[in-house]
């Protein structure tokens, strides 16, 4: 996939590394996700997979717990999804998916970390076009598994498309279908490693090694930050 698509890789592997920097949001992400769908993991696929990515992050019961609590209490209530886009170092398109208690703050930071590197918000909605937003589902090959077959039981729960890349398969299906494609692939007998809903680009752009420093400048800031969820980029 490149020399690019390497540094990034290891260079987020290398960032998420830091417990300190994964607790707040994995426990952002269960609040919500048991305040959106209900606090029964069984009944509810986004609750299910956020606490399988604590357990990933090696988060204590006793956090998983608190974050589902929390969900029912007024703290809760404080919370608010925003997006913000933008265009960083070398042209390439930013979308910023955050879960804030103070927008004020939040829009500050994120035009802050544009700003230093030359980069700047765009007008809401502007960017929207340039991404897809999908169900995204990651997991292990099994030995037996028929992909034709796999690709086949799978359609009417919603499965579009899926790579194959070494031992890990990706599939994706519309972000509309998370719920039932999750669902079926784990009646299958099949553990998840992610999944999630994610905005991939309609038109990625290859940089060039050295682009890619000074747009992970951009990246490491607004990653690092705990109101921001997910960043999503047109990068290759």
């Amino acid at each position: 996939m490149g020399r690019a698509f390497e540094y990034r890789r290891a260079a987020k592997e290398k960032r998420w590394a830091t417990m300190s920097r994964i607790f707040p949001k994995v426990s952002r992400m269960i609040t919500m996700a048991a305040k959106e769908g209900g606090t029964d993991p069984d009944m509810n696929a986004k609750l299910r997979l956020a606490i399988q990515a604590a357990k990933t992050a090696n988060m204590p019961k006793d956090n998983v717990e608190n974050a589902i609590k929390r969900a029912a209490g007024k703290d809760s209530d404080s919370f608010v999804e925003v997006n913000y886009e933008g265009k960083g170092p070398h042209g390439v398109l930013v979308f910023v998916e955050c879960a804030t208690d103070n927008t004020t703050r939040t829009i500050a930071n994120v035009k802050s970390y544009f700003n230093k590197v030359g980069g700047g918000l765009a007008p809401s909605g502007s960017l929207e076009f340039m991404f897809n937003r999908k169900t995204v589902v990651e997991f292990e090959k099994p030995d037996n598994l028929d992909l034709e077959e796999f690709e086949l039981e799978l359609i009417d729960s919603g499965l579009e498309s899926y790579e194959v890349d070494g031992s890990t398969i990706y599939a994706y299906g519309d972000y509309t279908d998370f719920g039932t494609l999750t669902k079926a692939i784990e009646e299958k007998g099949i553990t998840l490693t992610k999944a999630n809903l994610q905005r991939l680009p309609t038109n990625p752009v290859e940089f060039s090694d050295e682009q890619m420093i000074d747009i992970e400048k951009l990246l490491d800031k607004l990653e690092d930050d705990d109101d921001i969820q997910a960043v999503y980029t047109n990068l290759a």
